[in-house]
């Protein structure tokens, strides 16, 4: 079985019009709401072995937050390119690329790619992910490459503004 956690980046600034998107940082919610999505994730038992994230400040930065929630080193984050401005057939991409040895592993990225995929890759008829969310999904494959269109199942989708936390 393999897990994958999409972490949609938080809450960014958008202050600065002279900041590049790429290079927009997180706002004060966007700070306060990473640690908290990641605290419940640890009380859930739900702790990824990998952490991949999308070099964007906020995603990255986002990132760094659940690192630290979760007693992993910043160094432990990798950053991979292609999750910036993704859509389903790269997010798809990086996926099927994931090394074997790790069974559950956590993408840090951006909508509307997170949205698209995870309706692609699993029944879920999401909307929206906003910002911060989490969405976990279960796939009964041993091998990343094998993910693919409809072959996961939706098992959590959490959110800052969520009433329930399951």
């Amino acid at each position: 079985m393999k897990h994958l956690l999409l972490v949609r980046h938080g809450k960014s600034e958008w202050g600065n019009a002279h900041l590049a998107d790429f290079d927009r940082p997180l706002n004060p919610r966007g700070h306060r709401n990473a640690p908290e999505m990641a605290a419940r994730l640890v009380q859930k038992d739900l702790v990824p072995q990998q952490l991949v994230s999308s070099p964007a400040l906020r995603a990255i930065t986002t990132a760094k937050h659940f690192a630290q929630a979760w007693k992993k080193s910043p160094e432990q984050i990798k950053e991979n390119a292609s999750i910036y401005e993704a859509d389903v057939k790269a997010l798809l991409n990086v996926v099927n690329g994931f090394n074997n040895k790790y069974d559950y592993i956590a993408v840090f990225g951006h909508n509307p790619g997170l949205t698209d995929f995870t309706n692609y890759l699993s029944d879920a008829n999401i909307y929206n992910i906003p910002t911060c969310a989490t969405v976990l999904i279960e796939f009964p494959v041993d091998d990343w490459e094998l993910v693919s269109r409809h072959t996961g199942t939706l098992l959590r989708f959490d959110y800052p503004k969520s009433l329930t936390d399951d």
